[in-house]
């Protein structure tokens, strides 16, 4: 890559977080008034799209979905390959209204985009306090089948900042939740993202992200003792998916990873497998300890069902 192309790209990169911060301070904003008037449900869903619409026209970044109809089959616990920061413009074009996201505890800290989160709703979980991150997804799973709500998880639990169509190993805290609450999976597909951002390899093109939406799986009848073979089924079912939609089309503006590269100009790594071994080191996060903590709860107590689970209101 040339000196023009590195120029553009970190002038991208700093046009990208400054309206990042911009539609964060939005949401702040958007968040206290739908708050004010009973409709802070909608707080997510607005800023997702002012996400969508200013970041994706700006930087030349589309969404196409196949299968939208599938976003609005609520109650629904939507999983997702999580990449890199386009995730939000991914989420931007497609999340549903109603729907909220679960996130690490301390992102709530971070200026304007934790303020954001906090207002509007996030499931704040923290693996330091077990009994605050049960209460919480106790509510949740209570408003999602009340209100017909959905939460959007990304189960492989961290960004994989992967550079060829693939997924990390699923942490089983989603499939766990979809169990208890008898809610449907909504496995959510996109394609690899490395060649519109890297920042590895100072990647910033203008392109296309595809995103599947496959139909939804019912645990209606699905056993504690099913999970872990349910999320590898699941697992192995958007791997293929993922595979299929391969990367995402570009205009390439700045330059490419090296695997999207044609053969003759590259040689291969193996970054996926890095990324899996940085990822199994790690086999829980804050989700898959409190659904443990919710399963030990309701095997202590006669079965009465998703309302017989604790909760703090």
């Amino acid at each position: 890559m040339g000196f023009f192309g590195r120029v553009l790209y970190y002038c991208r990169s700093v046009l990208g977080v400054t309206l990042l911060s911009t539609c964060a301070i939005y949401g702040v904003l958007a968040s206290i008034v739908l708050t004010c008037v009973g409709k802070r449900h909608l707080a997510q869903w607005t800023t997702a799209r002012s996400f969508y619409y200013v970041m994706g026209t700006l930087l030349g970044i589309d969404v196409q979905v196949i299968n939208p109809e599938n976003l609005e089959k609520l109650p629904a616990i939507f999983v997702s390959n999580h990449q890199s920061a386009l995730d939000i413009l991914m989420l931007g074009r497609t999340f549903p209204q109603g729907c909220t996201v679960t996130a690490k505890s301390s992102l709530k800290w971070v200026p304007f985009l934790g303020w954001f989160m906090s207002l509007s709703g996030t499931l704040f979980l923290d693996r330091a306090d077990r009994k605050k991150s049960v209460e919480t997804l106790n509510r949740a799973l209570a408003n999602m089948k009340t209100e017909k709500r959905a939460i959007w998880i990304f189960p492989e639990g961290t960004r994989s900042h992967a550079t060829k169509p693939c997924l990390l190993p699923f942490k089983k805290g989603a499939f766990h939740l979809a169990q208890q609450g008898k809610i449907p999976i909504v496995p959510v597909i996109v394609s690899n993202t490395s060649t519109i951002v890297n920042s590895k390899f100072k990647v910033f093109n203008r392109g296309v992200i595809m995103v599947k939406v496959l139909d939804p799986i019912s645990t209606a009848d699905l056993k504690k003792e099913d999970v872990t073979a349910f999320s590898q089924r699941v697992h192995e079912i958007m791997e293929l998916e993922v595979e299929k939609l391969g990367y995402s089309e570009v205009i390439v503006d700045t330059d490419l990873p090296p695997e999207a590269k044609p053969p003759m100009e590259t040689s291969f790594t193996d970054e996926s497998a890095d990324s899996t071994a940085d990822h199994e080191a790690s086999s829980k996060d804050s989700m898959d300890e409190a659904v443990e903590v919710i399963e030990e709860q309701q095997e202590n107590q006669a079965p009465t069902g998703l309302e017989g689970a604790p909760s703090s209101t």
